[in-house]
């Protein structure tokens, strides 16, 4: 096997170079950051395509591109039954959490809470999302550089302390323009490094037709699979229902995405990046899919992960790129870039988000004395604070991977009772801030017993289905071949005698169902709850919830926006004046929100 030459380093140096300068390039142009909301908003002026790539891209992390093709190789195809729900997210976040976002003019998705319930749920949001998204990005940068640091020799610390640095770089200096722009860029390398890996693997096994006729017979082309047992970890069923649950939360809700689609110029823009978005979103599962087939493919006859080649699934992409590129100069490192690139998007939005949180959620209300140019450096220093959070995060997670791995299985479970919560406030008009608060608790409570459940005592194999794979043409000799199971299963499992009843129907639930069961708890007894306190007695603003206004208005854009928009082009974009003023259509929507907070909630804020 090849290791890691010059020109692959120079590749991958020109890549961060790129990124860092798009940063700088947006720290200056068109004046500077000047507000808090040119910073953490690219000052609502940003049009569709770049942020529907951007939203793309930090979708992709490095755990897409080195994982998703070993998912496919381990258990078949049927993983592309998320093209369905991927449609079914996007049509869900674009016609239910968008319209009133956008309306609201928020830069904070939980200021939405505060507005619609009250501030303590508000902040419940904030802290949840704190924690879930700096978990997440200790492993995002982490786990990404360990597999490829195993397989090439690529110096770990080295990658890991750089994409770091960039990232909380451009993101400092340039607030979310050059979290997008930069996102576009990396979007670009990494459909470069999988066509590069695609294209060379047909060639090498002398056309397309014959990986797919390898992988059918190998049993991976397992598309229909539609056994309704919700404990099968992926079917037909609990992709379609229980990702769709789990992805709407990511895309719906999630500050990291709908901070950049209300960004937007205009809400036609912004639906429309959603729709490009998915569109995005399709190539890159082709993509995925593709190459785990070529994997499988190229390695039918001998498994390297069963062969103790590399040490876990997710070095299998870097594995293949060493023997089927290396004799092209220049090119590991492309597919190397482009695996950091989705580290490097995810992450560069996490912190854009997290200083975003917060400045709204955390700094503004409770200093009210500050000017929008103390906001805009304030921002500035938390982009600053949390890019190191975030390196200190893989630092972490190098010495306690499994740790913090399992923390962040637990957390992702937040997204579920998060998405009830904003569904009860956006679609019930009389829930109200007792039942939310209820049903928040109680789903939140049942996601973390099956969560941790399944944590303790993992799915059994029949429950997974992972497909057979081959060691017979390895000429390795070796006496160690016999274990074909996977070590890890072997380490955590218990003895079936110490199995409780429990944990073979209960915590065996499909971990796409974790967000399922959260929401649905948080939606039925925020409900009941509601009800119970007098909801239907109190006056909830329309503005607050989805109204028959903000659907049919999909079909009269097109006279409505202009006309908001000739006004915004005659406005005078130096004065720095109140809140919302930069877009005429929400200043008085945002005055009245301010002015009648106290009495709307009931509460004295």
């Amino acid at each position: 096997m090849g290791r890691f030459t010059v020109w692959d380093y120079v590749v991958f140096a020109a890549m961060l170079l790129v990124s860092a300068i798009i940063g700088v390039y947006y720290a200056f142009a068109g004046g500077g950051q000047k507000t808090s909301k040119d910073f953490l908003m690219g000052g609502r002026s940003m049009s569709a395509l770049p942020v529907a790539l951007s939203l793309t891209a930090s979708f992709m992390s490095a755990v897409t591109v080195l994982g998703t093709p070993a998912e496919i190789y381990r258990y078949g195809a049927i993983f592309c039954i998320f093209a369905i729900t991927y449609g079914l997210v996007v049509l869900c976040s674009a016609e239910i959490f968008l319209p009133v976002f956008y309306k609201l003019g928020i830069t904070s998705t939980y200021e939405y809470l505060e507005l619609r319930f009250n501030k303590y749920l508000r902040l419940c949001g904030t802290v949840l999302f704190i924690i879930q998204t700096t978990l997440y990005t200790g492993i995002v940068i982490y786990a990404p550089a360990l597999a490829l640091n195993q397989v090439t020799g690529f110096d770990l610390w080295g990658a890991v302390v750089a994409t770091g640095v960039v990232c909380t770089f451009y993101c400092t200096l340039g607030g979310l323009k050059a979290v997008v722009w930069t996102d576009v860029f990396q979007v670009g390398i990494m459909v470069a490094g999988f066509s590069s890996v695609i294209i060379r693997a047909v060639v090498v096994q002398e056309g397309i037709g014959r990986i797919v006729n390898d992988s059918y017979y190998g049993g991976r082309l397992n598309f229909w699979d539609f056994d309704p047992n919700p404990l099968q970890r992926h079917t037909f069923w609990t992709i379609v229902i229980g990702g769709t649950f789990t992805w709407t939360g990511i895309y719906g809700v999630n500050q990291s995405q709908v901070q950049r689609y209300i960004a937007c110029k205009s809400r036609f823009h912004a639906k429309l990046s959603l729709y490009i978005n998915l569109v995005g979103l399709w190539a890159i599962l082709a993509c995925a899919t593709l190459c785990g087939l070529a994997l499988y493919s190229i390695y039918k006859d001998c498994d390297p992960w069963t062969a103790k080649q590399v040490s876990a699934l997710d070095q299998l992409m870097p594995y293949l790129v060493l023997d089927i590129l290396q004799d092209f100069p220049g090119v590991p490192g492309l597919f190397v870039a482009s695996a950091y690139s989705g580290t490097l998007s995810t992450v560069s939005s996490s912190i854009n988000a997290l200083a975003a949180v917060t400045v709204e959620d955390l700094i503004r209300p409770y200093f009210k004395s500050l000017s929008e140019k103390k906001l805009s450096w304030i921002s500035m220093g938390m982009s600053l604070f949390y890019g190191g959070v975030c390196i200190a995060m893989a630092a972490l997670a190098s010495l306690m991977g499994a740790l913090l791995q399992a923390a962040l299985s637990i957390f992702g479970m937040v997204g579920g009772p998060l998405l009830g919560l904003f569904s009860l406030g956006i679609l019930c008009s009389f829930a109200n801030g007792i039942g939310a608060f209820v049903g928040l608790v109680s789903g939140f409570v049942i996601s973390l017993w099956v969560g941790i459940g399944s944590q303790i005592y993992p799915p059994l194999p029949e429950r997974t289905k992972p497909l057979y794979l081959s060691t017979e043409g390895c000429n390795i000799s070796s006496v160690n071949l016999t274990s074909t199971e996977n070590p890890l299963t072997t380490i955590f499992s218990t003895p079936a005698a110490e199995r409780p009843a429990l944990a073979d129907n209960w915590y065996s639930l499909s971990y796409l169902y974790f967000s399922t069961l959260g929401t649905l708890i948080t939606v039925v007894v925020g409900i009941i709850i509601s009800l119970l306190t007098g909801g239907l007695k109190q006056n909830t603003e329309s503005k607050f919830l989805l109204t028959k206004e903000d659907f049919l208005s999909n079909f009269s854009w097109s006279k409505s926006e202009t006309v908001s928009k000739v006004e915004v082009l005659s406005f005078n974009p130096f004065t720095v004046a109140d809140e919302g003023t930069d877009n005429p259509a929400f200043s008085h929507i945002e005055m009245d929100v301010a002015s009648d907070k106290d009495k709307a909630n009931g509460l004295h804020i």
